[in-house]
């Protein structure tokens, strides 16, 4: 008993020594909104882009820590950092990745200058607030405490501050993932994509993107005969064209659920009022006809959820005929399709065709920045990571999502690394308002940025630290 009595405390002791010190977040805070600020007032607006600024900027900061980092770039003037804290080796990297461009603006429409980052009434004020250089700023401070405090780390921490994301992948991401690869090369990544939702001021739920869909782009191409609109043809490439979009508008692509959405719709269940938790479990019914009732009523009053059970498709632009009394040869429309991520393109593109059915209108797939499919698990330690962290941090049940957009987590997945999207907490209230992502009064709350902050680091620790 005396010798397992020693042993006890010996290993109670080295397991003290491992585990890191908790940071003193309250000292934390300045300089986590100094470094906030400095990075939203850098103009990065995608297009035309121009992230050097802050990529010059977090190179020094991370230079004055002793954190390597290093620049990497297509273009001169849109650079990306790559920066390491080195582990033992026992387990593969974790990747941290946020974006440092922003989508544009126009100044016109803001309240607060749009890179003037204003804090008033509790709140940040600057493009870029949401989307990401939170993301970018929760990253940065990761790196900077993990050093300080010397956190003896399992895997390495890669740190990718990339350029490009809001419409310019060649530069970042793609380029990243084809030509440097091993720089990035990490069995686990958490990038933005996933956030927490507060109502009326309190947190209902945490989101982590697990998955999400994949664009496509399928034009519809109406041929006939030309001539003066006094003559009515049945071959007008208007009214083929029309009728084909019509139908196309009205199919409703059956429903397909995955591990994500699965999970997604039985944890809603969980924390919703009876009768929509009744509709949340019966999306995921195999009985067509109890699924088709609950997707029924998604489809015209939840369309982001009736997104996310299928392969979804939205004609979104048409364009036929130069003038009043000419009858055009041909039209065009264009169908902006969001596919389940194991979704077979030529099939799905057949059944279009099947759809249409109208030898006058040609069915093809054209030019879009189409990015690779592939999946995240749930059963992993980083997912259970992120779990525990929201409970810990925002009291809250962890809901798995597939998100109907594109995020550049698409190319990692597809090389094989499990990925994860996460972001603070923002209220439900403030899109409708015009304050969330890509509005023209983009904030976030000061409160929720640090919370987000102390949530990433911890996430971090308990994934990548020594055990």
């Amino acid at each position: 008993m005396r010798r397992a009595a020693i042993v006890f405390v010996i290993t109670t002791v080295t397991l003290g020594a491992q585990a890191p010190a908790s940071p003193d977040w309250a000292k934390l805070e300045d300089e986590t909104m100094r470094h906030f600020q400095a990075l939203l007032r850098f103009d990065t607006s995608d297009p035309p882009g121009g992230e050097k600024p802050a990529a010059d900027y977090l190179k020094q900061v991370l230079d004055k820590e002793g954190i390597p980092a290093q620049v990497l770039a297509l273009e001169p003037h849109r650079p990306n950092v790559v920066a390491r804290l080195k582990g033992n080796g026992s387990k593969r990297p974790l990747l941290l990745m946020a974006h440092t461009d922003v989508v544009n603006v126009d100044p016109k429409k803001w309240t607060h200058p749009p890179f003037s980052a204003t804090r008033e009434g509790g709140y940040v004020y600057a493009r870029g607030t949401v989307d990401d250089k939170d993301n970018v700023t929760a990253v940065l401070m990761a790196l900077l405490v993990l050093k300080r405090q010397s956190v003896a780390l399992d895997r390495d921490v890669i740190a990718l501050f990339e350029a490009g994301e809001e419409g310019t992948t060649r530069v970042g991401i793609q380029f990243m993932a084809n030509q440097h690869f091993p720089t990035i090369d990490a069995e686990f990544c958490y990038a933005e994509g996933g956030g927490v939702t507060r109502q009326a001021g309190q947190v209902k739920f945490g989101s982590v993107q697990t998955l999400e869909k994949i664009p496509r782009a399928i034009q519809l191409t109406a041929r006939g005969v030309a001539g003066h609109g006094s003559v009515p043809l049945q071959t007008n490439s208007i009214v083929h064209l029309s009728d084909a979009v019509a139908k196309v508008g009205k199919w409703v692509p059956p429903i397909r659920p995955n591990e994500t959405t699965g999970a997604y719709f039985k944890r809603l269940a969980s924390i919703s009022s009876p009768e929509e938790a009744e509709r949340y479990r019966n999306a995921l019914s195999p009985d067509p006809k109890v699924s088709g009732a609950a997707d029924e009523y998604f489809r015209e009053h939840e369309p982001r959820h009736a997104s996310m059970l299928r392969t979804s498709v939205s004609p979104n632009m048409f364009t036929g005929g130069y003038r009043v009394n000419v009858i055009p040869s041909d039209a065009t429309a264009t169908l902006d399709v969001r596919m389940l991520p194991d979704e077979d393109p030529q099939a799905f593109l057949e059944q279009v065709k099947k759809i249409v059915n109208d030898p006058a209108v040609e069915v093809a797939f054209t030019a879009r920045d189409v990015r690779p499919a592939g999946t995240t698990r749930l059963n992993t330690e980083a997912f259970a990571a992120l779990e525990a962290n929201i409970t810990k941090h925002y009291k809250a049940i962890t809901l798995p999502t597939m998100s109907t957009g594109a995020t550049d987590m698409a190319y990692l997945r597809a090389k094989g690394i499990q990925c994860y999207g996460i972001g603070p907490a923002t209220d439900v209230e403030d899109g409708p308002k015009g304050f969330g992502a890509h509005s023209d009064q983009e904030r976030v709350l000061e409160t929720e940025l640090h919370r987000f902050v102390r949530f990433h680091f911890d996430a971090v620790v308990d994934l990548a630290a020594k055990k």
